[in-house]
């Protein structure tokens, strides 16, 4: 138990760093809220490593602190709604689906930009931002793909390690 918990820690605080760091790099592509996900690595691996309570966990208290420390409330707010949808469908497809990791991730990355799509919808009280739809599902294609690859390495190299 006592290793459960350290690794959660490590978890969390990776995942931290993760959303640090992606604060730091200027990734615009005219469309708020679009970035890297850095910080979903850790839930892919924490899925794939823990069980899915722990996963959940993980990824609410990443996004909780990560608002609170790098953005606000309707920071959180956004990226609870895309990081609960997301870890939703990858939960389910890891367990019924026979995809890969990889695959796993890029339903992640476009269920996560689904989920804040929905969001954004309900706050501003217009469906009109769906047209963001089309390249909101690319951007998830595309950071999906690059997070499930590094996912898979790492899972890979964690092999000893089942936290289970």
């Amino acid at each position: 138990m006592k290793n459960r918990v350290a690794y959660f820690g490590v978890f969390v605080a990776l995942a931290l760093i993760f959303s640090y760091v992606e604060t730091m790099i200027p990734f615009q592509i005219g469309i708020p809220g679009v970035k890297l996900g850095l910080a979903n690595l850790i839930v892919v691996i924490a899925l794939y490593k823990t069980d899915v309570k722990e996963a959940l966990l993980l990824s609410v208290t990443r996004v909780v602190l990560s608002g609170f420390i790098f953005g606000n409330l309707a920071s959180i707010l956004y990226s609870l709604a895309g990081g609960l949808l997301s870890l939703a469908v990858m939960a389910l497809l890891k367990k019924y689906a026979d995809l890969s990791i990889i695959g796993v991730s890029v339903a992640g990355g476009v269920f996560h930009n689904i989920g804040q799509l929905v969001v954004a919808a309900i706050v501003v009280e217009t469906y009109s931002v769906t047209g963001y739809l089309p390249v909101l599902l690319v951007a998830g294609l595309i950071t999906g793909f690059l997070i499930g690859t590094v996912a898979t390495e790492m899972i890979r190299r964690l092999r000893n390690i089942d936290l289970r």
